[in-house]
């Protein structure tokens, strides 16, 4: 078989990091026979968000970097379109290799399967069910514009069979007729790999922050749901405000740039009553090890990611998600998360239930054995074998 070319997009942190999985496979197992461009959109710019992460966690540099930045919706998604396009043109490699929900994703997925190039999606089949979202729209699209489409969990693969996707399709396997696996997570493989590097390079954290293990609650606030609404985020940070003195529990809030501006802006002065808290740590936005040891070593998270709400399943830590609803149901389902929106009542009722002395959480492996990466790859091979 000779040698195919894959062309990674990424744009934001969570790609940035989900693509070092499949990196890191295709340099330990495949090199001989998958060659691998990356292009990176520039849809977070901001160094601390993206470049950083690529040093840190020892993945080549962007062959391409379309520096696009921020923009409404529109204007940032036609600029990708438009320099993919050009670089799809250029290198025409065999697939292209799309992560997650963003608008990169959308972009990549729109410009490939125009020009004919066959759109691998991992994290396929995840859905909210609330349209509302960018995210979600980002999603439905990009899967139905895909050949590959790997779902990480049993429900994602349930969405997509309710959505016309027939799991019986045989090869040749094209936009027309795509193929659907259930693989497991490739942010588990991840985990598992970047949990011993974070503990041995950040294991002085803690005491620079006097926090104990297991004793302190994580938590991260950044999407425009909660930011970009005044009363939302008021509502979510007078409560984290509210717990961690009522219960003297420490919390450690990496703030979002877009989350300060806010506060800068409309609140000001619960800002500095954060501030001022004995209970509060606000540090600035972290790189991926530094997350991972603060997920590894917290008592309990908050959050309104979706990646970290996984990654607490990850470390068996329980989840409080300041969202209307999530993509990972089986987590809810499972009781190691609640959804809590930005409803102060359902904030403390779940802090609440978490703390409880006594209380037991089991964490299922819904996310595969640690090597979705390789089997990803083995049918990605298996595509143009066919």
């Amino acid at each position: 078989m000779s040698k195919i070319k894959l062309l990674n997009i990424v744009g934001a942190r969570p790609q940035i990091i989900k693509s070092s999985a499949i990196s890191r496979a295709i340099r330990t197992g495949f090199s001989d026979l998958i060659t691998e461009l990356t292009l990176h959109t520039g849809q977070h710019y901001d160094r601390e968000l993206s470049e950083v992460f690529f040093d840190e966690l020892e993945i080549h540099k962007p062959d391409f970097n379309l520096g696009v930045g921020s923009a409404r919706h529109g204007r940032q998604t036609a600029a990708m379109i438009t320099g993919i396009e050009e670089v799809l043109l250029e290198e025409k490699p065999d697939g292209v290799l799309l992560y997650g929900d963003t608008n990169s994703t959308l972009a990549g997925a729109i410009a490939a399967s125009k020009q004919h190039f066959p759109v691998i999606h991992i994290e396929a089949g995840l859905r909210s069910f609330n349209k509302n979202m960018p995210e979600e729209l980002n999603r439905i699209i990009s899967d139905h514009a895909s050949t590959l489409l790997f779902a990480p969990t049993n429900a994602a693969f349930k969405n997509l069979i309710h959505e016309g996707f027939r799991p019986e399709n045989s090869p040749p396997y094209t936009i027309d007729n795509p193929k659907i696996y259930l693989t497991g997570d490739i942010m588990y493989d991840n985990s598992l790999f970047f949990a011993e590097l974070a503990e041995r390079k950040k294991s002085e954290l803690l005491e620079s922050m006097s926090l104990e293990r297991n004793k302190f609650v994580l938590a991260t606030i950044h999407r425009d749901i909660n930011t970009d609404d005044i009363r939302r985020l008021e509502a979510i940070m007078s409560t984290i405000k509210q717990l961690a003195e009522e219960y003297m529990m420490p919390f450690v809030i990496p703030f979002h740039p877009r989350t300060m501006n806010s506060l800068k802006s409309g609140l000001v002065n619960l800002l500095e009553d954060l501030r001022k808290s004995k209970h509060i740590r606000i540090i600035p936005p972290v790189s991926y090890l530094t997350m991972t040891f603060l997920e590894k070593n917290c008592f309990m998270i908050m959050t309104d990611s979706g990646g970290v709400q996984k990654e607490s399943h990850f470390f068996k830590k329980p989840c409080i998600v300041l969202r209307r609803e999530t993509e990972w149901i089986e987590l809810v389902a499972n009781g190691t998360v609640m959804l809590a929106d930005a409803n102060p009542d359902l904030i403390v009722h779940a802090f609440e239930g978490y703390v409880q002395p006594g209380i037991h959480l089991d964490y299922p492996g819904f996310y595969g054995d640690g090597k979705t990466s390789e089997f990803i790859l083995k049918e990605i091979l298996m595509l143009f074998e066919s």
